[in-house]
């Protein structure tokens, strides 16, 4: 694929500025932009980058686009989307940060945070609904899913705790998995 960096800037600039709402916001934006209208990548990668971005420390968004800048063009590719996709969200903290004593006072700024705490709770069954094909496949992946469910909602686990117990037991079915099939092949 033949893709320049500054395009790779520009298309991840462009997504820093719609994400308001956080790393959730970021699987809709760059399934549109990326996968459906760009086509640089597969709307699995972009799940999957998704995935790991949750399960490594670091801005959700950020993650994503060192993933999906790699994918692109490399080490470089990586760095420039980075760049890309913080920029204007930095320019927006620096400028926030210099009147936000004077804006925290507004009622209507509360009601912006208002709006966009619910629009977050959207963005977020969003991210689930696109991720959830791909990742809920087989029975394996529903009982991972119903474990990892459970422990959060019932034993109230940590996420870095579930997410350690379910990548284990990824490897361990797999593992499982190849061990089976290598023993059938001895039959």
């Amino acid at each position: 694929m033949n893709i320049s960096l500054i395009e790779i800037y520009i298309e991840f600039f462009l997504l820093g500025l719609q994400l308001l709402g956080g790393g959730y916001v970021i699987v809709p934006l760059m399934k549109k932009y990326l996968v459906d209208k760009k086509n640089w990548l597969s709307a699995e990668d972009l799940v999957n980058f998704y995935a790991l971005s949750q399960s490594i420390p670091g801005i959700i968004a950020a993650n994503i686009s060192v993933f999906a800048g790699y994918k692109l063009k490399g080490i470089l590719g990586a760095v420039v989307s980075l760049l890309g996709i913080i920029t204007s969200p930095v320019i927006s903290i620096l400028f926030i940060a210099a009147i936000l004593d004077k804006l925290l006072q507004l009622s209507f700024i509360q009601s912006i945070f208002w709006g966009v705490g619910i629009a977050v709770v959207i963005l977020i069954y969003l991210s689930v609904k696109e991720m959830w094909g791909f990742a809920i496949s087989d029975l394996m992946s529903r009982l991972i899913f119903l474990g990892a469910f459970i422990l959060s909602f019932v034993f109230d686990f940590s996420p870095a705790v579930i997410i350690l117990i379910a990548g284990l037991s990824g490897i361990l079915f797999n593992f499982i998995a190849e061990w089976k099939k290598s023993d059938d092949n001895f039959d």
